[in-house]
């Protein structure tokens, strides 16, 4: 695995793997080896390629919000894989955060940042650049600038139980750290300090337009993108803690405050909308007493996961552009899924890889049907005005539906194969018309197929590729190879990157 004894490239190891994929040929050498990463050669059949309506060009400062188009062909080949088999048995590594660019696949690994050259089988020392840190990661943010940009926070020592109190802006596609920032919380009396109990209760980050944003418990610090000038701080001044930022369009703070009123001082939530650039309140909504935890699905429209006297997410809230109830979607006792990620050193509000929004609705999918192998769900589409249903995707038989993301008014999502039989596939679906376009048809190994479990993993659609990676390494009991990060893409794309001419396309 990634430690200080691996970042000079390991020769035994080097001549083992296979570091670039020289041809078609030798990606079908490749898929052999694997175990058969099955290429599924499918005809096109359905309409419509992108988006209906188009968007305005994004600046470079905007969170990038990739419209994906729809391949060439939908079969699928192997575009990239990270994997080590150094791991002694019980040997664990945390891995947070993964990122695409179009020819840089990020992984973070305790405290070290790697950037590896999509088109590659990679172990630990082919990374084509990396970032080592004062001290371990301990925050990342799924969201990316149009110009490939994200922020990452990490402690200041690998000392145990250092602070995590730096926020550094990276650079994707290069490997270069913009700037770096200690966040300075400060006591009640005005003196600075990281003792005192509001300060990192635990820290989060997120970026929204120009801007990234940190919550430290006892308050939210928001620093320029080009350059890390921080352009305000808002402090607790209401018994109420800074416990996580929603990003994206838009910037939502999650407060918890203490309640007085009830026996026990049970905290009481709060959403806030803030002007990203100024740090001036927009509007602010009391969530309900008897709510226990509160996440921040989406900043605009402004979505906000529940729960409400249960463990995990009860129900999924919609707000109008003044802060204002509309409606509520039920998750009605385990029929509907919505989970998001919970893990205490990584902490994130908005990590809720289940819920997706987009086009005036919240997508979940349903539970289960089914046994481990005959089994079915489905997508349904609820309006975010009325919370009623809008629009129902099927997964067909021995097959199950997971959203993953928009990509503009499209819904793109896994359709993951429960008999290994049957291709896997990554779907867009339009809740417009209900048509289902195949995007990619691809298999997986034995040795990929708990990748795709969405909360403990990371999944991601880029530029053409899907990507599933670990959030965590563990030894195995016998030595083999750990498949930590895999990625997808079309057959015809692999093809072009090659310089190889294509044949039999269309058919």
């Amino acid at each position: 695995m990634y430690t200080q004894s691996a970042v000079a490239a390991d020769d035994r190891r080097r001549k083992r793997r296979r570091k670039t994929f020289g041809s078609v040929a030798a990606v079908l050498a490749v898929v052999v080896a694997l175990g058969s990463v099955v290429l599924w050669a499918v005809n096109g059949s359905s309409s419509g390629s992108g988006s209906r309506k188009a968007a305005d060009a994004p600046s470079r400062l905007d969170v990038r919000e990739t419209v994906e188009k729809r391949p060439a062909r939908a079969t699928g080949a192997l575009a990239f894989r990270f994997s080590a088999d150094d791991l002694a048995p019980g040997e664990e590594h945390d891995m947070p955060g993964m990122w695409a660019t179009d020819k840089i696949l990020a992984k973070g690994i305790n405290r070290t940042l790697l950037g590896f050259a999509i088109g590659t089988d990679s172990a630990a020392g082919d990374e084509t650049w990396s970032i080592r840190f004062d001290g371990p990661i301990c925050g990342t943010t799924k969201r990316v600038s149009v110009e490939n940009r994200t922020a990452i926070l990490f402690a200041d020592s690998t000392d145990k139980g250092a602070p995590c109190d730096r926020v550094a802006f990276v650079d994707l596609d290069d490997g270069k750290t913009l700037w770096t920032e200690t966040i300075a919380p400060v006591r009640p009396s005005g003196t600075s300090g990281a003792s005192d109990t509001y300060a990192l209760q635990p820290p989060t980050v997120t970026l929204t337009r120009g801007t990234v944003v940190v919550t430290w418990g006892g308050g939210t610090d928001a620093y320029d993108m080009d350059g890390g000038k921080r352009l305000w701080r808002n402090e607790s001044t209401d018994k109420c803690f800074h416990m996580g930022a929603g990003g994206g369009k838009a910037l939502l703070i999650r407060l918890s405050c203490q309640d007085t009123s009830g026996p026990g001082g049970q905290a009481a939530y709060r959403v806030r909308k803030v002007d990203a650039r100024t740090g001036h309140t927009v509007w602010t909504y009391a969530v309900a007493k008897n709510v226990t935890d509160v996440r921040l699905v989406s900043s605009d429209p402004a979505v906000v996961a529940v729960s409400a006297g249960d463990i995990g997410i009860t129900d999924v809230l919609s707000l109008d552009e003044h802060g204002k109830y509309l409606a509520t979607i039920r998750v009605q006792k385990g029929k509907y899924v919505a989970e998001c990620v919970d893990e205490a050193e990584y902490f994130s509000v908005e990590d809720c890889p289940t819920i997706v929004v987009g086009d005036g609705q919240v997508f979940l999918r349903s539970a289960e049907q089914g046994d481990l192998v005959n089994n079915a769900n489905w997508i349904v589409g609820f309006d975010l005005k009325t919370g009623r249903t809008v629009k129902k995707f099927d997964s067909g038989r021995d097959a199950l539906l997971y959203p993953l993301r928009m990509s503009g008014d499209r819904l793109l999502a896994l359709r993951e194969s429960s008999d290994h039989i049957s291709p896997m596939g990554l779907m867009s679906l339009d809740p417009a018309t209900g048509t289902v376009t195949p995007y990619l048809y691809f298999d997986l190994p034995s040795e990929g197929w708990t990748l795709t479990a969405q909360t403990s993993n990371d999944i991601r659609v880029e530029d053409g590729r899907i990507f599933f990676g670990a959030r965590t390494a563990t030894g195995p009991k016998e030595k083999t190879w750990q498949w930590l990060v895999v990625g997808l893409e079309s057959v015809a794309r692999r093809a072009e990157s090659l310089s190889i001419p294509k044949t039999g396309q269309g058919r």
